[in-house]
């Protein structure tokens, strides 16, 4: 296995030729425009909540558990939705099972992801219990393969703990390395319940196998071609979403994952990452992927750019505020009842509390404090 250098991503600059780092990406005022529509859109999905506290479907408590973050996570300006909070919080905590996982009939990991980070934010001593059941649950989720013939799925998270659907791919094993890096931020110094945490090391070498750069992985499909390196696919086998084509939203998922498993930005794979996305660099479309995903994608570069407290992104031959051109182009697209929704249905994104949960999120970043 390969061996990460854990530092610190606090003031370590990348290449200035790359990005520009920040000692933090608050700027002095919150930036009207964005707030206005974070705003509208609360407003959107505040109306489109069900009567039980979910939205959407309460098949899926991630999709209450992502709209409720675009609430949790809003400005203050934006933040006076106190009631609808309350009744989306009930429903994702009367959707927690004994087995310490939060969901319905399916998708037990990928579900169980959000909602932890979901609670996390909202920062709930009446919660404490089922967060610590929640986080158990994930960090029993992470494959452990005994079988060489599958190694490469080691250490990554599927849909499900185990069956079927629990092959691993790196967007359930982004949320859930998020949700227990969140956990892991918010309890320094504490020691889990039963000593037990995820394996960061596996989780690494996971997300490193997804990704295009023969100098990390030894992959007969990982390749250098220009279109490829340094960009992250859906598996480390090649042969999920868009086979072994590095694209836009995965790229940014393998880039959080390793900052969130404290890889230094010296790294070669971080530095790898960052430069596929200053080529490939986009606010019109998911790079690989055109229209398909694009406020996923929209959603993970926000978290990502910002966690990584990148400040400006170089695409050709110039440096972009990508803060500024990403807020712009979310704020262009927002519908005229305060939502947002792609007309590709690929991933439910034609589900408008979907595409509006992300956009807030987004947004939420992005506005300036």
């Amino acid at each position: 296995m390969m061996k990460s250098r854990r530092l610190s991503w606090v003031g370590r600059p990348l290449a200035a030729a790359v990005v520009v780092f920040m000692g933090s990406p608050a700027i002095a005022a919150p930036d009207a425009k964005a707030v206005a529509a974070i705003d509208r859109g609360l407003e959107y999905l505040g109306k489109e909540q069900k009567e039980n506290g979910c939205w959407s479907t309460a098949e899926f408590p991630g999709m209450t558990a992502l709209a409720l973050q675009g609430f949790l996570l809003a400005p203050e300006a934006a933040k006076d939705h106190p009631e609808t909070v309350k009744k989306g919080l009930g429903f994702l905590r009367a959707s927690a099972k004994p087995d310490g996982g939060i969901y319905d009939k399916g998708m037990a990991n990928y579900n169980t992801s959000i909602a932890l980070s979901t609670l996390l934010h909202a920062d709930d001593d009446a919660d404490l219990a089922r967060i610590e059941a929640a986080r158990k649950f994930l960090v029993g989720a992470q494959k452990h393969e005994p079988d060489k013939d599958k190694k490469a799925n080691d250490g990554g998270f599927g849909y499900e703990p185990e069956g079927r659907r629990s092959r691993p791919d790196l967007d359930n094993t982004v949320f859930a390395v998020e949700s227990l890096a969140l956990y892991r931020d918010k309890h320094k110094g504490e020691e889990p319940i039963g000593k037990e945490d995820l394996d960061w090391q596996a989780a690494i070498d996971f997300v490193s196998r997804c990704q295009n750069l023969t100098e990390t992985n030894s992959a007969t499909w990982a390749s250098d071609e220009p279109a490829e390196k340094g960009g992250f696919t859906y598996t480390p086998d090649g042969s999920g979403e868009n086979g072994s084509h590095s694209y836009g939203t995965m790229t940014y998922s393998g880039l959080l994952s390793l900052i969130h498993a404290k890889v230094g930005a010296d790294d070669k794979r971080v530095k790898a990452a960052i430069d596929w996305l200053s080529r490939r660099y986009s606010v019109e479309e998911n790079p690989g992927q055109g229209k398909q995903g694009l406020y996923y994608y929209y959603f993970v570069m926000a978290k990502t750019l910002t966690t990584a407290k990148i400040d400006k992104l170089k695409a050709g031959e110039k440096e972009v505020d990508w803060r500024t051109e990403l807020a712009a182009k979310l704020i262009s697209l927002q519908r005229a009842d305060g939502s947002w929704a792609n007309e590709n249905g690929r991933w439910m994104e034609q589900d408008p509390v979907l595409a509006t949960s992300y956009a807030v999120i987004a947004l939420s970043m992005l506005a300036k404090e």
